[in-house]
């Protein structure tokens, strides 16, 4: 059995972290970003599918790409922040299954209706999405995850046209970099153990 982590690292990942609107000035190295998604990748999904696709946005010129098909609330959060990872979902990712899943490749057979394949890159690409959430907070970064956008416009403008991508479709993007204190709001209420869950 593991032990615990420590407090420090719950307040790092959960207890403190919080979902940022500005950024400060300094730099977010590509090797992070790297890291990053190498600790996200280690979360479980069904049958080790992996469906999330991300696209690390950095330069000026592909936030100008993003920016005119994000709500204006959101447009100085995604220009300012040193990254944008737009998460996605591939849904067409069974063809990857015999690599992901070689004790059993005929898994594929699994996701062979559109429908399912859906339902099972929606849940667990999302899944994804929050695992590197975790993994940018654990390695020091703050992110600031939104969904206002037009998924349509997105798609149309990173995933139609390009070779291998288009059949990726958004899932909701996330900012990533060192947060300002200053552009955070009171923290939200929780529900209660008690309003939230069931013990049978």
């Amino acid at each position: 059995m593991s032990d615990p982590v420590n407090d420090y690292a719950l307040d790092t990942i959960w207890r403190t972290a919080r979902s940022y609107n500005g950024w400060l000035d300094k730099a977010v190295p590509e090797t992070l970003i790297r890291a990053v998604y190498d600790l996200a990748k280690m979360g479980p999904t069904s049958a080790n599918c992996s469906p999330a696709r991300f696209v690390f946005i950095h330069t000026d010129e592909a936030k100008k790409r993003l920016e005119p098909h994000v709500m204006e609330g959101n447009r100085e959060k995604v220009m300012t922040a040193p990254w944008v990872c737009i998460i996605a979902n591939d849904l067409m990712f069974h063809e990857k299954i015999p690599q992901l899943f070689p004790h059993n490749p005929g898994a594929k057979e699994w996701f062979s209706e559109p429908h399912a394949r859906q339902e099972h890159a929606e849940r667990n690409g999302t899944l994804q999405g929050a695992y590197l959430m975790m993994a940018a907070r654990a390695l020091g970064l703050d992110c600031g995850p939104m969904s206002g956008f037009n998924q349509d416009g997105v798609d149309y403008e990173f995933f139609a046209e390009k070779e291998g991508t288009h059949h990726w479709r958004s899932n909701f993007l996330c900012a990533i970099g060192y947060g300002d204190d200053s552009t955070i709001f009171e923290r939200n209420p929780r529900l209660a153990f008690e309003e939230a869950c069931q013990v049978l």
